[in-house]
């Protein structure tokens, strides 16, 4: 775990509850149970393949702690501070942002999943993103396989963090935001020019989706960086809170290089 990295994350984490009565088993440190949580999701690993021992967490211990971490909606607020490092230095390029989503199957059906038309109807879950020009994440969010994308995008744009400028205040809006076809409805392109927010949009039956492939492999790059973290490749997960929250970990993890650099 990198020092750097675990500063940041010093800032949001929780406090240790307390036992008033004392007692009880000595409490894993955070670092280490951090440590062990970052490993399962890079590594796809299962909980109960965390080797238990004097130097390490139980997996069922990482697992509490990541359900309790995950409730305080910990991993959000790590990825902003993540993006706020990056934006203090000028290293967010906000010209143009670009919004896609990636499909994964689910393994168990549950909160967010669906029937897929693309996989034979297969249960899954739909990852959603909108990166900035160099391909960093800005925005995550999940859905059912079986929820058109076109219903993201105002979830996504809104879901932007204020995020620390190099000089002047927090920001939080693309000058534009490049789509593929599947976002092509007038309601979309019109909330966005009510935002401030150019849009260039691919439009249906009028050109075709390499005019925007220029554009659109930086966020075809981030899919293949999410995919680093292993855990995302089938999600495993019944709740969808816990899904979501390995996703913000691989994107935190995904800016925090950039930040080490």
């Amino acid at each position: 775990m990198p020092d750097e990295l675990w500063e940041l994350f010093q800032r949001v984490a929780p406090e240790a509850p307390t036992r008033p009565q004392g007692g009880g088993r000595r409490r894993h440190g955070d670092r280490e149970v951090l440590a062990a949580i970052v490993f399962v999701a890079t590594s796809g690993c299962t909980w109960q393949q965390l080797p238990a021992g004097p130097f390490g967490p139980s997996g069922a211990t990482a697992h509490r702690r990541f359900t309790e971490w995950t409730k305080a909606r910990v991993w959000a607020k790590l990825h902003r501070l993540v993006l706020d490092g990056l934006g203090s230095r000028g290293d967010l390029d906000w010209s143009r942002c670009v919004i896609d989503s990636v499909n994964m199957r689910a393994l168990k059906k549950g909160d967010l999943t669906g029937p897929n038309p693309v996989d034979r109807g297969k249960y899954g879950s739909e990852i959603h993103l909108i990166t900035e020009r160099t391909g960093l994440p800005l925005s995550v969010g999940i859905s059912g396989a079986n929820v058109h994308d076109s219903q993201a995008l105002i979830p996504l744009v809104k879901g932007i963090p204020p995020v620390q400028s190099r000089r002047g205040p927090r920001r939080r809006r693309p000058n534009k935001l490049h789509a593929d076809k599947g976002y092509d409805y007038g309601y979309l392109r019109r909330w966005l020019r009510s935002r401030g927010i150019l849009h260039r949009i691919a439009r249906k039956g009028v050109e075709t989706s390499q005019r925007l492939g220029r554009h659109r492999w930086t966020i075809e790059r981030t899919m293949s960086w999410l995919a680093g973290c292993r855990r995302l490749h089938r999600r495993y997960e019944r709740k969808a809170e816990h899904f979501l929250a390995f996703t913000s970990i691989a994107c935190t993890l995904i800016c925090y290089r950039r930040l080490a650099r």
